[in-house]
């Protein structure tokens, strides 16, 4: 089952191909995004990357939370479904 991953304090600069090539170390990457401002298309500092094996994306939380990547120290989590909100 797949397994949606939180990346957070990425370089700016990262791309969404970098990412996937970071994860795919450890396993099939199904997507990575990285999340951008939607006025000035910039970086916002965070991603998700989701794996195909549960088991692979374990490993890669594991292996890369606190890991520098391109000068920058990753935060690396299983994400948490955010509610949606609903407006009257």
């Amino acid at each position: 089952m797949a397994q949606k991953i939180y990346v957070g304090n990425l370089n700016y600069a990262t791309t969404e191909e970098g990412l996937s090539t970071l994860f795919g170390t450890y396993g099939e990457v199904v997507s990575a995004v990285v999340i951008k401002d939607k006025f000035t298309n910039r970086s916002k500092g965070f991603g998700f990357v989701e794996m195909a094996d549960e088991g692979a994306a374990q490993n890669a939380i594991a292996e890369l939370n606190e890991k520098e990547f391109e000068g920058r120290r990753l935060r690396v989590n299983v994400a948490q479904e955010k509610p949606r909100r609903t407006y009257p």
